[in-house]
């Protein structure tokens, strides 16, 4: 299964819940085998923007899927760049503001968040499927 792929069926799995951190980072770490579970719990208190509506958790499951994978401080401040420019804003409340006045479904944005995030840490690490 492909990131994009494995990181949209955690999003969408009921029990346990998978925050947009979580979604976006485990898929990165099951491929590296790190543990599953550990990963969970790494991440578990950066959905909802740190649980304030600070920075998005896709971008800080993104950052630490970069750690990962070895990236460097360029490559990190890359991904916040394009991660702002192709969605509009790295903060969770500001995101889900733009996306309640373009009528979006909150699910559906979160979705698109971790889809983002996941691609372009892809894509800036060279190893896109």
């Amino acid at each position: 299964m492909d990131m994009q792929k494995r990181a949209e069926a955690l999003h969408h799995t009921d029990t346990p819940h998978y925050n947009c951190a979580q979604a976006t980072l485990i898929p990165f770490a099951e491929a590296l085998g790190l543990d599953h579970q550990t990963m969970y719990r790494v991440a578990a208190q950066f959905g909802s923007g740190m649980r304030r509506g600070s920075v998005c958790g896709a971008v800080t499951g993104g950052l630490m899927a970069l750690g990962l994978r070895g990236a460097d401080n360029h490559t990190a401040a890359e991904f916040q760049r394009l991660f702002r420019e192709r969605v509009g804003a790295l903060d969770c409340a500001q995101l889900l503001q733009n996306a309640k006045e373009r009528g979006d479904d909150r699910a559906a944005h979160c979705d698109r968040m971790v889809l983002t995030a996941v691609a372009l840490v892809e894509e800036l690490t060279g190893q896109e499927k």
